[in-house]
């Protein structure tokens, strides 16, 4: 359960810092009062762009040149289908003892040589739990694999959206009408 829980936890961390680095500055150029784009939009961008993460995770990032988040992608990925093999290894493992045991056969959870004993509703839980992790780690790659596809698109669809960063932080001083006393104070703006 704490693993899933810690799974989770980097799951949601990783997803947050990607969508918080979701946009990039468009370099424009201005003559004349004409401003221009440096490179041509392409309306067919965030298609392309899922197309490429479709067909192998990270390349869509690679399309819309942030290549900073190929590797965060194939961490996620990596990490939930080790999990996955991992609940499968560990559920095989307690259902071959459970099969044996129903058979009359020597198993490793027997308490035989040293081995641990382990019940027969003991087998029968770690099974189940197993199992549950297993499918929700599948479940989770799958999300994965789904989240870096639309992330992909939306980034590129955001691309080709102007904006301007500035965002400033000006001091200014105030003189109260009523008072007629001095204030001080900050003003932050961000011009769109």
């Amino acid at each position: 359960m704490e693993i899933k829980r810690t799974f989770l936890t980097v799951s949601f961390i990783i997803c947050l810092i990607t969508s918080l680095y979701s946009q990039e500055k468009e370099v424009i150029k201005s003559t004349d009062s004409i401003i221009t784009l440096e490179e041509e939009l392409n309306p067919l961008a965030p298609a392309t762009a899922a197309f490429y993460s479709a067909i192998l995770p990270g390349l869509g990032q690679a399309y819309n040149k942030k290549y900073w988040k190929i590797p965060v992608v194939y961490a996620a990925l990596g990490t939930s289908a080790f999990f996955y093999i991992d609940n499968n290894k560990k559920y095989n493992q307690f259902r071959d003892a459970f099969q044996l045991l129903e058979s009359g056969k020597p198993h490793e959870f027997d308490g035989i040589d040293g081995n641990t004993f382990l019940n027969r509703d003991t087998l029968i839980r770690a099974q189940t739990r197993f199992k549950e992790d297993r499918d929700l780690s599948l479940l989770i790659t799958v999300g994965i694999y789904v989240l870096q596809i639309v992330e992909a698109s939306v980034n590129a669809h955001l691309s080709s959206i102007n904006t301007n960063d500035d965002l400033t932080l000006n001091p200014q001083i105030i003189i109260d009408p009523i008072t007629n006393k001095t204030i001080g104070g900050m003003v932050l703006t961000y011009n769109f």
